[in-house]
């Protein structure tokens, strides 16, 4: 035990108070598990609160003090004691989809697969997070591509740029980025709002790169945050736990001109977060703090509505074809081949430095691993396109019309209770494998 929990693992109905439903099969049995909030969340005036204790805006250079945050952060920590409970319990006890079937098949990402890649160098120098990304360390960080449309090449590239940095040190990662915006604005204010209904920036990482057990992190231009941490893609059930908060977490947000005030012209918005190891070391298999040399999946989203100025305030836009709100933009750093930012096997490559070596040159996605990985994906992809069409799982690959790859061949595939597995055996002794829910395994 680590002290008490300040949120609840109940195998009963969810009746008392703010809580969130877990449901999962486990030997056959529907168990459904309450996560219940404590007190202090039950108000929309202590959510408030808690953004004031983590977050810092600043415009045209006046910083707001920070405020005392280690009680919370406390209480934080204790919660993933229950976070990792629900995500050992459902990762070793995947509901039956015979029981869960698909109405339609799974989208396949319309790109050539071809994840982008940033090699972070460790920073030796302080950062102070304040959001304005002027330190030495930052300095010397390289900024990522231009963020482009998140279907890729085929659509019109974005009109702002966006850009992102990545550090690391002892302590945490550091992720910076610059938004370019000439009307910045944003409207939520409670912590844990749904905050791309606002523009916003978001981060996406997956430290074993088994697209399962990942994190996400949602802030708007006035530092309004947002973190959840998924046990599965939405796709292959979820769920994602909105009451997860990254304990220790810090994030500043620094505004080029003025906030919500469209009678002016902005340059933008920069974003400065910085996540400590101890909150990235819950739910990994990976050494956490990672080594120089180590490669993590990464992805950096940013949702861009369009707006108007109307009786002095920024407005969203009305489509006039409909009536109804225009639809938003999502620009990412490396594309994902549709529009659906839970497909972790399209996010990029994170690669570790140091702080004065060169890191090596290569790409991640041509190791053999990798490339095994994404092979094995589109057999999942092909089962679910199958399963759509006869309510069973392909017991052999012949069913799958699987494209020819000169790299890899099945060693295997089998149905289970649960659904399926498929297996590539590597030179080297490594097994790869994938099941119904589309995590990949690697065994030595």
């Amino acid at each position: 035990m680590r002290g008490t929990r300040p949120w609840r693992l109940r195998p009963e109905a969810c009746v008392d108070g703010p809580s969130e439903a877990v449901e999962f099969r486990r030997h056959g049995r529907l168990v459904r598990f309450c996560v219940s909030k404590p007190d202090d969340h039950a108000g929309g005036a202590s959510q408030g609160g808690a953004i004031q204790n983590r977050t810092r805006v600043i415009q045209d250079g006046t910083t707001p003090g920070s405020l005392d945050r280690a009680a919370r952060d406390l209480q934080r920590l204790a919660t993933l004691l229950v976070l990792t409970t629900v995500a050992a319990l459902v990762a070793c006890t995947p509901e039956s989809t015979s029981e869960r079937p698909r109405e339609e098949p799974l989208p396949r990402p319309a790109l050539d697969w071809a994840p982008r890649s940033y090699v972070a160098r460790r920073a030796v120098d302080s950062i102070r997070v304040d959001g304005r990304l002027d330190e030495a360390a930052w300095r010397l960080a390289p900024w990522t591509e231009a963020f482009t449309d998140i279907e890729g090449p085929s659509r019109p590239a974005p009109p702002l740029l966006t850009r992102a940095k990545v550090l690391w040190n002892d302590e945490a990662l550091w992720i910076g980025a610059e938004l370019e915006e000439p009307h910045v604005w944003g409207t939520l204010t409670e912590r844990d709002d749904v905050i791309y209904l606002d523009d916003d920036f978001e981060v996406f990482l997956d430290p074993d790169g088994d697209s399962h057990g990942y994190y996400e992190l949602e802030i708007n231009a006035l530092g309004t945050e947002w973190d959840l941490f998924l046990v599965r893609p939405y796709r292959d059930g979820g769920p994602a736990i909105h009451a997860w908060d990254i304990p220790g977490l810090r994030t500043a947000v620094a505004v080029q001109g003025t906030l919500n005030q469209p009678e002016d012209r902005d340059r933008g918005w920069s974003v400065e977060i910085s996540i400590p190891w101890a909150a990235l070391a819950e739910a990994t298999e990976v050494p956490v703090p990672p080594q120089p040399g180590d490669r993590w999946r990464l992805n950096f989203s940013r949702v861009d509505w369009p707006v108007e100025i109307r009786d002095g305030k920024t407005v969203k836009r009305t489509d006039p074809g409909t009536g109804e709100t225009a639809a938003e933009s999502n620009w990412v750093w490396s594309p994902q081949g549709l529009i659906a930012m839970h497909y972790p096997e399209m996010w990029g490559f994170l690669i570790f430095a140091g702080a004065d070596e060169e890191a090596e040159s290569y790409d991640p996605s041509q190791l053999p691993e990798e490339r095994a990985g994404w092979f094995l994906r589109q057999v999942y992809y092909s089962q679910h396109e199958y399963r759509a069409r006869t309510g069973s799982w392909a017991s052999g690959a012949a069913e799958l019309a699987l494209e020819d790859d000169p790299g890899f061949e099945l060693a295997g595939l089998a149905t289970t209770p649960h659904g399926f597995e498929a297996w590539v055996e590597l030179d080297g002794g490594s097994t790869i494998r994938i099941d119904q829910e589309g995590r990949v395994r690697v065994s030595r």
